[in-house]
Parts: structure tokens; sequence; C-alpha cells
């Protein structure tokens, strides 16, 4: 059967102008994505995950991730309280969790977040002194949290955490707390030789009461030292026959003799 021109033309119109409109009415957004519907510029709700249609040349999407998301906060320079400059920098973890208020709240909410963090992030280190910056970093990231995150719950955004990165000290400033760590070290050493001088005195004064109360040991370790002593070949041993018997004098003076020959 022929098909006249007409219903040729005919199939040929809605092909060129039905197809481009059915493939602009039908999107798709991932599971960590939701569309933003605007009908006319009214809020028409959010979409998604999957498949699903809109009117085209009525409707237009913002595609929203709902993934977290990393808003690195630029390296800048602070002044402590206690008026030292320090070169600091962070990391901003966040996502959303209204896509609608994401969008509709705040323009640009990326670039809202990383502006918020620095000056969140200068004012906290503005109040805090450079020993707490240096040892209470991690208090210090749960108050720059809190205030983030107190900003951007009305966004639909939440933040999970905030990572100060690194913290850069003036070059005088890292040499004057060399010196002051290296003097502290010397003090810890002064004092454990000291508090080791004293256990050993204690000790010693101990082993003379032993000594005086018991005389003879005091005899067996003079000899025990001699025998120690005449274990060196090049030594000569010369003691009072009045502190050690001559038996045992004779004894130590062999011991030397069998090393060195004849004297």
């Amino acid at each position: 059967m022929a098909i006249d021109p007409f219903t040729l033309s005919l199939l040929f119109v809605i092909l060129v102008i039905g197809l481009p409109l059915l493939s602009a009415s039908v999107k798709i957004v991932r599971e960590y994505e939701r569309a933003v519907i605007f009908r006319l510029g009214k809020l028409a709700g959010a979409k998604g995950p999957g498949l699903f249609f809109i009117i085209p040349f009525a409707d237009s999407l913002v595609k929203v991730d709902l993934r977290i998301v990393t808003a690195d906060v630029p390296k800048q320079e602070i002044i402590t309280k206690d008026n030292v400059s320090v070169k600091v920098d962070a990391v901003i973890y966040y996502r959303v969790l209204d896509p609608i208020a994401a969008v509709t709240k705040v323009r640009n909410y990326h670039y809202a977040i990383t502006l918020l963090g620095q000056t969140v992030l200068r004012d906290i280190i503005g109040q805090v002194e450079l020993d707490d910056l240096l040892s209470k970093r991690e208090e210090i990231n749960k108050r720059v949290q809190a205030l983030i995150d107190e900003v951007t719950m009305p966004w639909g955004i939440k933040v999970t955490a905030v990572t100060i990165k690194s913290v850069e000290l003036p070059e005088g400033m890292m040499r004057a707390m060399a010196k002051q760590a290296e003097a502290e070290r010397w003090r810890r050493a002064r004092i454990i030789e000291a508090e080791g001088e004293r256990q050993a005195a204690k000790v010693l004064m101990e082993a003379a009461k032993m000594y005086e109360e018991h005389p003879a040991a005091l005899k067996l370790r003079e000899l025990q030292t001699l025998v120690e002593i005449a274990r060196e070949k090049a030594l000569v041993i010369i003691s009072e026959t009045s502190s050690v018997p001559a038996k045992s004098l004779a004894l130590a003076t062999a011991v030397k003799s069998k090393g060195v020959g004849e004297t």
C-alpha cells in the first residue's frame, strides 16, 4: 500500500520534533544525586534517584551531590592571642542533607562554606595562644566545626568535620622554641642525674651502716677489691699492712707477678 506524500511529511515532522522533545523530557540521576526541579521559575520539588520525566522548556533542574565534599580553606596569616603571626590552612568536610534548601537558600554553597571557614578559622585562632594552637588542635577543630555547622544547618548542609592541616611559624619563633625545648631537655637530664645521685648516696649510706655493724664484711670487700685490681697486669698494688693481712697482700702480689715477672 502506497503512502501519500502528506503522511510521509507528517511522520517526518513528528520524528524530527518528537524525538528531541522526548529525549529532553527523560532525565536520570544517580543514587548519590538529587534533582531540584523548577517549573516556570517556581519550585516543583526534588526527584531522584533513577528515571523521571520533566516538561521540556517549562521545567529546569539543578543536580545536587549528596556525597561528602571537601572544601579546602586557603592558607592565611593569622595573629594569635599572644601576638604571634602564624600561617594556617584547613579542610572542611560537609554533605548536603536537604537539596532543596541548599539550592534555594544560598547561591553556590561550596564557595560560601569556603569563605565561612576562613572567617571562622581566623576568629577562633585569634582567641587562642600559640601553645594551645599547637597542643589542643583537636579541640580547636571541634570549635570551628560547631560554629560553621551552626551557620550552614539552615542551608540544609551538615559539616561533618574540620581539620587544621598545618601551622607554619616564623623562623625566629621556631629557633626560640628549639632553644626552649633544648633547655627543657637539659633541665630534665640534670634532674634525673641529681635524682640518681641522691638514690646512690642513700644506698651507700645504708651500706656504710652495714659495714660499721659488721667489720668483717668490710675486710672481705677490701680483699675483693684488691683481687679485681690485681687482674690488671700493668698495675702494682701498694697497701698498708695494718689494714690488709700479710698473707692476703702476698697473694695479691703473687697474682701480679705472674703477669709482669719479678719486681
